[in-house]
């Protein structure tokens, strides 16, 4: 299953560098290629949500859920007002941006979660080999650690 993650991840990031070196080497060399124009105004957006979405999380939100509202809102607003600038709408409705937005934060939400559990399970893995490679002298340890917290208290 990891193989397959790997996998995925380098098809949808070639994918993506290869329509962006696409459309830089159709303006240099002046090849009318009709979608270039979007391949640059997505790059863009995306740009405004990667380092708005970094800027947000500098933010502690207490609520899970309003987390996550506040996220999906402000992707759907850059959306918008891209939607907007570049006249997005007379090829796709508003409502069908808002759901794609809102699939895709859900579908990369669920692989960091997978992935931040899976670091989890490495780190939890690799304390255990530590913790049986130590040995008596990881049991001597407890005990001295747990005589100095008693004999402070």
């Amino acid at each position: 299953m990891n193989e397959l993650k790997k996998i995925i991840n380098n098809i949808m990031f070639v994918t993506g560098a290869a329509l962006v070196i696409l459309s830089v080497f159709s303006l240099l060399f002046k090849i009318d290629i009709p979608f270039v124009p979007y391949v640059f105004e997505i790059f863009a957006a995306n740009i405004i949500i990667v380092f708005g979405l970094y800027l947000r999380w500098k933010f502690e939100i207490r609520y899970l859920i309003l987390e996550y509202l506040v996220d999906i809102s402000f992707i759907i607003a850059v959306l918008v007002v891209f939607g907007l600038v570049f006249d997005w709408y007379s090829a796709i409705p508003v409502w069908l941006l808002v759901v794609m937005a809102v699939v895709i934060y859900m579908f990369a939400t669920i692989v960091s979660v997978a992935k931040i559990r899976k670091d989890a399970d490495e780190l939890n893995k690799l304390l255990q080999t530590r913790a049986k490679s130590l040995g008596a002298e990881g049991s001597a340890l407890a005990e001295y650690q747990e005589k100095q917290a008693k004999d402070a208290s």
